[in-house]
């Protein structure tokens, strides 16, 4: 989408001269990443977040709050008891940051 696109090209020269910014903005789209993951696994499995939440042992409340694009809370161990309820798997990689500035 263009406008996306425009946001995008605005934010990323606003924090070009900002590494602080940049590793913000970095995290909080991880985060936001990780809540879309959640979600949609758990809408294509068909369940509620209250049958997911009982499917793992916890509360409605905590899956919406991982659910939510600000928490930044995220623990492997809660992504893999999600994971096993949905029956998937959970794959985390390392990659380079071949964009960062050094």
């Amino acid at each position: 989408m263009v406008i996306e696109n425009n946001a995008l090209k605005i934010l990323n020269k606003m924090t070009a001269i900002e590494p602080e910014i940049q590793e913000m903005v970095r995290e909080s789209s991880l985060n936001a990443e990780l809540a879309q993951l959640i979600y949609t696994a758990r809408k294509q499995a068909g369940l509620t977040q209250a049958k997911l939440a009982d499917r793992i042992g916890t509360k409605q409340s905590v899956i919406a709050r991982l659910e939510d694009a600000d928490y930044e809370g995220h623990s492997l161990s809660m992504l893999q008891k999600i994971a096993r309820a949905l029956n998937q798997r959970l794959e985390v990689k390392l990659v380079g940051n071949s964009d960062r500035l050094q």
